[in-house]
């Protein structure tokens, strides 16, 4: 090992000092200075390499597969970076799967954020948010004018329902319900934010699910239903 170090750093030394004399002319052996400098580097990496391998005395069937397998890594990771979306679609349909409404988010080239929903038994389409920090789901209800908490998940967002005044008419899946109007600092759904919003609160009892209405969805640029999927574009 220590032999291999000293012929690379002769080599080093001898290139250096080709470069030098050969300045003026920006040639060394028929190659341009550039050319030159990068096949000494390359030539001293290798020897640094191949003194490695000597000296870790795992030989050279060891070397190779140890080449093989970075080498198989390597072209994983750059594989999952080219179909990086391919593999997001796949990981949004397993997680809702497991945990209905879970959003997926993806950022395009122009900056824009856009938020999957998958369809749930039932037809409806859930969608796993957040109101002032609190993790609320919602169902998505293009019929609601407004976003509509349910008096929990109203508490759980730190509003106190106890002083509100319910006298906002509402029509739930129950029948006709009372509402207040409410104010929160923040709604997020995926990387979809929005702050300052007006919401209604059901009053106890009057609602079991939440509803993400139309404010909230007029609030971006568009909405895409395709088949089990809802996209939300911000």
């Amino acid at each position: 090992m220590s032999r291999l170090l000293w012929i690379a750093m002769a080599l080093i030394g001898v290139g250096l000092a080709v470069l030098l004399i050969t300045d003026e002319s920006g040639v060394t052996f028929g190659l341009s200075g550039d050319q030159f400098a990068r096949t000494l580097y390359l030539g001293a990496l290798g020897l640094v390499i191949a003194a490695g391998v000597v000296g870790s005395g795992i030989g050279l069937r060891g070397a190779a597969r140890a080449i093989v397998i970075w080498g198989g890594v390597f072209l994983l990771l750059i594989g999952g970076y080219q179909y990086r979306y391919e593999l997001q679609d796949i990981a949004s349909r397993l997680t809702a799967g497991l945990i209905p409404g879970s959003p997926l988010s993806v950022t395009d080239a122009e900056g824009r954020v856009a938020v999957a929903l998958e369809r749930v038994r039932g037809g409806h389409f859930l969608a796993r948010g957040e109101i002032n920090g609190a993790p609320v789901t919602m169902i998505v209800d293009t019929g609601a004018t407004t976003t509509v908490l349910a008096a929990a998940d109203a508490r759980r967002a730190g509003i106190d329902v106890a002083r509100l005044a319910f006298t906002v008419p509402i029509m739930t899946a129950n029948g006709r319900a009372s509402a207040a109007v409410a104010r929160i600092n923040e709604m997020r759904v995926g990387d979809i934010v929005r702050n300052d919003m007006d919401v209604l609160v059901a009053g106890p009892e009057m609602l079991e699910q939440s509803l993400l209405g139309m404010n909230f969805i007029n609030s971006l640029s568009g909405f895409d239903i395709r088949g089990d999927r809802l996209t939300l574009i911000d």
